[in-house]
């Protein structure tokens, strides 16, 4: 029942992996004919085409491998200089660059002229590379948004889960009690596990945020007001000063500590559904992580290395592929929690995997859609100089220039999902 389990958990993820990018790729293709650009193929997945279907001058298909997918615009750069694509040099680069150009004309028919993509204004240009990636992008919100203000969320609720018995300095990371430790405030005060904070110091709690500031901002006698036995009860402790973990302005906890007030309990977790507002803050928080994960991404090398080669224990935060991602798939649906926690958890799971397609297509740089719209963008700027100064309009453009940039790039992101597959079939991230 188990491998059952995780087969279909894996199945799912697939299906949801092909969604998104069938989706991001229609982004491309619906502005590009918004715009007259000819798309003479919208193809899901790469390799051998398993099934394909011509409608009007676009070929729709699914190929065997589903780890991306494309379309194809005519004209997605320029021609040479002399109007014409420049015959092949001798040179690796000027070849690379050339084949490039080729490709994007290979495919030309009578009638053509006008319908191809470099021709466009630089603003319809950049809309239709980025349209591809916002697609992700409305696919994480609406995913997100859907399951934080309907199912909800696992959080930290103002309820007791655990009280202290003792005072232990975070910087001492222990867990058993000494004779000398000083009883935990929450505990002399009466404190129960499943008693529920609504108040401190007469003024209403509503979550674990707003109780844990109350909590760190006080040094001294204190009021607390809880629900027992759904009976309101008042108990009265003495918080003091202790070294507690640090955390951040959205109260994630951080490396490091600082001093504060101290009670002496652990909030208890569960699923609780967003307004709109705290949907909106949690968005945000999830937008800052992923780009702070990209960013992060070079350092993130050699614990992969050790990991997938050294037998290294792999890292909660490490980077995860394809791969890694269908087998947490899998894992999501044999764990012993209710349905729509599963499901929920495969939301999860799809939705971060738009957002993170969203983030990492939006970099500047070829082969990447970032990189188009940046070339778009730029040529814009160089236009509007040279009218600005009255100089000779300097003409389109030409991204092929960069294609042995592209391939350079192509080819470390390449080296890198080799590491990331590796390190995810000999040593992959678990679900905890």
């Amino acid at each position: 029942m188990t491998i059952l389990m995780t087969v279909l958990g894996i199945v799912v993820f697939v299906v949801g992996l092909l969604v998104s990018i069938a989706w991001h790729e229609l982004g491309h293709l619906s502005t590009a004919k918004m715009f007259g650009i000819r798309v003479p193929q919208y193809m899901v997945g790469f390799g051998p085409t398993i099934w394909s279907r011509k409608k009007g001058d676009t070929e729709y298909g699914i190929k065997a491998v589903p780890l991306g997918g494309y379309i194809r615009m005519i004209g997605m750069f320029p021609p040479g200089e002399d109007g014409r694509i420049t015959a092949r040099s001798t040179s690796p680069w000027r070849g690379m660059i050339e084949d490039a150009r080729s490709a994007a004309f290979e495919e030309l028919q009578p009638g053509d002229e006008t319908r191809l993509f470099y021709t466009r204004k630089p603003w319809k240009r950049v809309i239709v590379m980025f349209a591809g990636p916002f697609m992700n992008l409305i696919l994480a919100v609406a995913i997100f948004f859907g399951v934080m203000m309907t199912f909800g969320v696992n959080t930290q609720t103002t309820q007791v889960g655990k009280v202290s018995d003792c005072v232990i300095s975070q910087k001492e990371q222990r867990d058993t009690c000494k004779a000398s430790d000083p009883v935990a405030p929450a505990k002399q005060a009466g404190l129960k596990a499943g008693d529920k904070i609504v108040a401190f110091n007469g003024e209403k709690v509503g979550d674990w945020s707003a109780l844990q500031k109350h909590i760190r901002d006080t040094i001294g006698p204190a009021t607390i007001t809880v629900q027992r036995d759904g009976k309101p009860l008042d108990l009265h402790a003495s918080l003091i000063k202790n070294d507690v973990a640090k955390i951040d302005g959205s109260g994630n906890y951080t490396s490091g500590t600082t001093s504060a007030g101290f009670l002496g309990f652990s909030p208890a977790t569960g699923i609780v559904q967003q307004s709109f507002g705290e949907s909106v803050d949690r968005m945000g928080d999830m937008m800052r992580s992923g780009v702070k994960s990209l960013v992060a991404i070079p350092s993130k090398v050699p614990d992969l290395w050790n990991a997938a080669f050294n037998g290294e224990e792999r890292k909660a935060d490490s980077p995860m592929g394809v791969v890694g991602a269908a087998r947490v798939g899998g894992e999501v649906f044999t764990l012993d929690i209710p349905p729509e926690n599963q499901i929920a958890m495969m939301l999860f799971l799809v939705a971060g995997f738009n957002l993170s397609l969203f983030l990492f297509n939006m970099l500047p740089l070829l082969p990447l859609d970032g990189g188009h719209i940046a070339g778009a963008l730029w040529e814009s700027l160089r236009r509007t100089v040279a009218r600005v100064f009255k100089r000779p309009d300097p003409g389109p453009f030409d991204v092929a220039k960069l294609m042995p940039v592209a391939y350079v790039v192509a080819g470390i992101f390449i080296c890198f999902t080799l590491l990331v597959l590796v390190a995810d079939v000999v040593n992959p991230v678990k679900i905890s």
